[in-house]
């Protein structure tokens, strides 16, 4: 069950939080050795919670809207009494000493946080592995890999050790993992979640280009979860003043819907993009104007992307950290070489700051037709541990450009959620991107319920 169906069964007396938490907890016992999604798991805790709980309900409290019902956190979000170690042996045994704004408001609507899950170190890396806890594996096959850097969080929902898992994303690190483990994944609009109790703390590049937010089991937990997690944050320094506001959904089918399956010079499989056609014919299907679109001025979005998290980041982890200190090997695949560092000048990341803006301003007048945009999430499935390049349409391609369709929409700053759509011949789910304008994340969950309902009715 997803989080608003077990939360409807709790607060109807059909399931007690005892008999949730415990079978919750069974399953985390019986896959996660396997798959080692949850690296610090509370489980006396929990039992605790749950039992509070349902004392709560019995003696006529109101109940929450997610009262009893159980999710993982990412470990480099704050959850009081948890680790918060980031993947790094830098940060061995560190534990947060308060929640995380977004932790906070997820409690007080009744959630019971089972534990905090693996990440590559330093969170960069689109496959989950760190010296500290070693590799996770995907549930649906132990030789691939759930993706990063939530991939500890992706295993987790995937595997059915929760129902909902909190995640963050500066290059796809929630897109790819829903993708990858056939989930429901929102990157909301910067700001609309609170990022405050986020660590690396957010700052520089990463206020426009970073995210926290859901992995689901379905759409209609993104939208909940964005309720209650959402809203001002004033301790969030580039937090959004409001909660995105509501979407008619009358006038829905009056917005024009435009899709692509190619871009940036990134082929993608031919399963991908039968993937992004059939979520196109699906909308169409259900009342929406659909069209193939082709964006224009958009050229410079990749390496502009790369020089803010690619290089900007790996000057200010590099900064942080001892010196002698090597990371685990994942995280420099992520990050820019020592050449292109430094090579990179003042002048580099000026022109790199207003190319963000003239990038921002080329979409923003595009979508004016097209407030909706279908997309891949990458150009491929989820990948074999270690696997590092594909032949695509005779074409090489390498990592980590292949996720260069979730990384610009980081650089852009629009909201994107991920649906899962259909399976590679591998039998590997492949999910398909929403895009939406700028805080108008209501749209991108409306649509992406919308998509999830045209797929289920075939």
């Amino acid at each position: 069950m997803g989080v608003a169906e077990l939360a409807r069964h709790i607060s109807q007396l059909e399931l007690s939080c005892c008999e949730v938490i415990t079978a919750f907890l069974s399953r985390c016992k019986s896959i996660n050795p396997a798959i080692n999604a949850i690296t610090d798991l509370k489980a006396e805790w929990a039992l605790e919670k749950a039992s509070q709980a349902d004392k709560a309900l019995q003696s006529g409290a109101d109940p929450g809207p997610l009262h009893g019902v159980p999710f993982t956190i990412k470990s480099s979000i704050a959850v009081e009494g948890y680790l918060l170690e980031c993947g790094t042996k830098l940060r061995k045994g560190e534990v947060a000493n308060c929640d995380a704004t977004l932790v906070e408001r997820l409690k007080k609507a009744g959630a019971i946080i089972l534990g905090t899950t693996n990440v590559p170190e330093f969170l960069m890396a689109y496959e989950t592995d760190n010296y500290l806890h070693g590799r996770t594996n995907s549930p649906l096959n132990n030789a691939y890999t759930p993706g990063g850097s939530s991939g500890g969080d992706s295993a987790a929902v995937a595997a059915n050790c929760c129902a909902a898992g909190i995640g963050s994303d500066a290059g796809g690190s929630v897109r790819v993992p829903a993708h990858f483990c056939g989930l429901y994944g929102l990157k909301p609009s910067p700001g609309v979640i609170s990022r405050s109790g986020h660590w690396p703390p957010v700052g520089g590049p990463s206020t426009t280009l970073a995210a926290v937010g859901p992995l689901t089991k379905n759409a209609e937990d993104l939208d909940l979860l964005l309720d209650i997690t959402g809203g001002y944050d004033p301790t969030d320094i580039s937090s959004f003043q409001q909660n995105p506001l509501s979407v008619d959904r009358g006038k829905l089918k009056e917005i024009k819907i435009g899709w692509f399956d190619h871009a940036w010079g990134m082929p993608v499989t031919r399963e991908t993009r039968n993937a992004v056609s059939t979520a196109a014919e699906a909308l169409c299907h259900r009342g929406f104007q659909v069209e193939r679109v082709e964006l224009k001025g958009l050229e410079q979005a990749p390496q502009t992307w790369w020089l803010l998290f690619g290089i900007c980041l790996k000057t200010l982890i590099e900064s942080s950290i001892p010196k002698g200190y090597r990371l685990h090997p994942l995280s420099y695949e992520a990050m820019a070489s020592d050449k292109q560092e430094s090579g990179t000048s003042y002048q580099d990341l000026l022109n790199g700051w207003l190319t963000q803006d003239r990038l921002r301003h080329h979409l923003l007048e595009q979508m004016q037709d097209y407030p909706i945009l279908l997309c891949p999430v990458a150009a491929i499935p989820a990948f074999e541990h270690g696997q590092r390049e594909w032949t695509i349409e005779g074409e090489h391609v390498h990592y980590p450009d292949v996720f260069v369709y979730s990384q610009v929409f980081n650089l852009l700053g629009t909201p994107a959620s991920v649906a899962p759509v259909s399976t590679s011949p591998e039998g590997m789910p492949i999910g398909v991107q929403i895009i939406g304008m700028p805080y108008e994340d209501r749209m991108v969950t409306a649509i992406t319920r919308e998509l999830e309902s045209a797929l289920q009715a075939g």
